[in-house]
């Protein structure tokens, strides 16, 4: 039945993708298709990548309210920005090339981020806790230094720090698009080899190193491929936090399975699918360009709220 609902998710993500690329066409169709081909492969990576890694996390931290976007990766995002431009300037910055500016932003998250699943994990790997936590004050102490340094910027440098900081599909680059495609292959290689000791690991340290589950090495690699999946996501076309909260809730929703081999692509397949349609959505139907990360934070935010509140105390 699971296996079934993913080839459906499957060809629903199929059906959207044809949608978005064929709807309206008109000549030069080469010229057109070219521009919607790479803005849909970013959709479809971006909303893939942040779903798949959302459920990855969740398991190794022990909690489904959680994104890998708790821990700073959105807040390392803009000061990567802001210090780009403050070192380069508005000028600079706007001519670096697209594929060192990405190599540059995502090669600093990931060391970021294996930087702080390192140390926390040698710290105490028991203690996820201690993980999110310190996550979230990285990024309010990188917010505080980002706010600092961008009110010494230039109104014209502000304005460019401003308009990089938010999600945009709509100006990816095809060798950003190919080198990103390359690397999130490789993670979700990864992940699907990892899906059965992720199966052990939902059970709980104690329970995973009884049943020989080298749990502590299992949480290194099961967050290093999140940091790359992630660092890939964000370096490409930007932070979208809460996308990943409403993927993994749906294919928890749609697919109820234990089974990491079924809920790691179905929440990759509906992360995608939730960014093609509200893409189509909004710029073929609705005429509207830059709505759809709001959009999708906003509900992811919702659906945040809704299962905080839900959740009973014990």
């Amino acid at each position: 039945m699971a296996e079934r609902r993913l080839i459906w998710l499957a060809l629903a993500l199929l059906l959207a993708s044809a949608l978005y690329l064929g709807w309206g066409l008109r000549s030069p169709y080469g010229f057109i298709l070219s521009l919607r081909g790479v803005k849909l492969g970013a959709l479809l990576l971006v909303g893939a990548a942040v779903g798949a890694s959302t459920v990855v996390f969740q398991t190794m931290v022990g909690n489904r309210l959680l994104t890998p976007g708790i821990v700073g990766f959105d807040a390392m995002f803009v000061m990567i920005q802001t210090l780009l431009v403050l070192v380069l300037g508005g000028g600079g910055f706007a001519t670096l090339p697209p594929l060192p500016l990405f190599a540059i932003e995502a090669g600093c998250l990931v060391v970021a981020g294996m930087l702080l699943f390192g140390m926390v994990l040698r710290l105490g790997a028991e203690d996820m806790t201690r993980l999110v936590l310190t996550g979230v004050i990285l990024g309010i102490l990188l917010r505080g230094l980002t706010g600092f340094i961008q009110r010494i910027l230039d109104p014209s440098e502000f304005a460019i720090v401003q308009g990089a900081s938010f999600a945009s599909f709509g100006s990816v680059d095809p060798m950003q698009l190919g080198v990103a495609a390359a690397a999130f292959l490789l993670a979700m290689l990864g992940c699907l080899r990892l899906a059965p000791l992720l199966d052990v690991a939902a059970l709980g340290r104690s329970y995973a190193r009884s049943l020989g589950v080298n749990h502590d090495g299992l949480a290194l690699a099961a967050l290093a491929i999140v940091a790359a999946l992630v660092a890939t996501s964000t370096a490409l076309a930007g932070p979208v936090t809460f996308l990943g909260l409403l993927a993994a809730g749906l294919a928890a929703a749609l697919l109820p399975s234990w089974r990491h081999r079924i809920t790691i692509p179905a929440a990759a397949l509906l992360g995608a699918l939730i960014l093609v349609l509200g893409q189509f959505l909004f710029e073929r139907l609705l005429g509207l360009q830059s709505t759809l990360a709001v959009i999708v934070e906003f509900l992811g935010g919702l659906v945040f709220l809704f299962l905080v509140l839900k959740r009973r105390p014990t």
